[in-house]
């Protein structure tokens, strides 16, 4: 009981840094930080171990969701949008994007509870998404499963106010797929990033934004600063959930030129930030030192593990040191965490 109580007052210490003053100063309504205050509250994160491809992942997903608390059947009849991760992809390096298997058992676990089902990615490195979904071997599962693809690079889009602001941008412009979504479940490979440390769950919604908009790979938005508008990007969203392919991974110089990490995992959560955070922890890096979860922290999630509630398998038991790239900014994420 003390410890949730300690973790009630760090909330709320939390919100009163980075929140109010950061929110609050750009004259945000009391409404529009109440959803970023709940999602400081403690949150549950799911792991399956030893899982493959081949696995019933159906059954992980759905257990997953259950496990977090996520009311499958409040979907039915409405729209849920999976944003799977598909940067630069080549058959040759399935370990770079998210894999087929991930995204059509998360498809079923959605279809088998009466939700509206698609798949939308605005790559951000290739204009020719046609090209991306066959070297990724998407599109072939999509159309097995005849599952709708929505190409968010070059639909017509729809103003977002962001609730955060921290890049300075007032809001984004989202594609209509993304704007009418009940439900958007990102759908991230595990990886490394060269200048984040880790790309993730959040950092999977930078493919959200259009290219038509925002230029290839999203200049506007890098130069607004990276880790600000992942937060911007995520603010302005509905509701979210994540599925993390953990099960073939990339270290080093990710999220691109890295080196398959088999860990066999799946991830499953409902708030992003305590997702990604976990997942750092299973990299054996410290997500307080990640920038964009540094800001996110108390904001748009809790990081503390102390408010992370573990579902399923025990991090610990999982992690392993993954290589990056030899930067003072990438070897100080690693200052405060035990390597075994």
């Amino acid at each position: 009981m003390s410890q949730h109580s300690s973790s009630g007052r760090q909330a709320r210490q939390n919100w009163t840094r980075r929140g109010l003053l950061a929110a609050g100063a750009l004259g945000a309504s009391a409404a529009a930080l109440a959803p970023a205050l709940q999602r400081s509250r403690p949150q549950s994160v799911f792991i399956a171990r030893n899982q493959t491809y081949t696995s019933d992942l159906q059954r992980v997903i759905e257990d997953g969701f259950r496990a977090v608390e996520l009311p499958l059947e409040h979907y039915r009849g409405k729209r849920v949008l999976l944003k799977p991760n598909m940067v630069e992809p080549t058959r040759k390096a399935p370990h770079m994007t998210t894999h087929p298997a991930i995204i059509v058992a998360t498809a079923a676990v959605f279809l088998r509870h009466g939700a509206i089902v698609s798949v939308g990615e605005a790559p951000g490195h290739v204009r020719d998404t046609t090209m991306a979904l066959e070297e990724s071997g998407i599109r072939e599962a999509l159309d097995s499963e005849q599952i709708p693809f929505a190409d968010l690079n070059y639909e017509d889009v729809t103003w977002r106010a962001s609730r955060l602001r921290f890049s300075g941008l007032g809001g984004l412009y989202m594609p209509q797929s993304v704007a009418a979504a009940d439900l958007i479940v990102s759908l991230p490979k595990m990886k490394t990033h060269h200048w984040m440390g880790v790309t993730a769950a959040m950092k999977n919604l930078y493919g959200v934004a259009p290219g038509s908009v925002y230029g290839w790979p999203k200049n506007v938005l890098h130069h607004n600063g990276i880790a600000e508008t992942i937060c911007d990007i995520n603010s302005c969203l509905p509701r979210l959930a994540t599925v993390v392919d953990a099960i073939q991974c990339m270290e080093g110089d990710g999220p691109i030129l890295g080196t398959p990490k088999q860990m066999g995992l799946v991830l499953v959560g409902e708030n992003l930030a305590a997702v990604d955070a976990t997942v750092c922890r299973l990299m054996r890096l410290n997500p307080a030192r990640i920038p964009y979860l540094s800001k996110a922290d108390g904001v748009l999630g809790p990081i503390a593990e102390s408010r992370i509630h573990q579902r399923g398998e025990i991090w610990e038991e999982s992690a392993k040191p993954f290589q990056i790239l030899d930067e003072p900014h990438l070897n100080s994420m690693r200052e405060g965490v035990l390597i075994s």
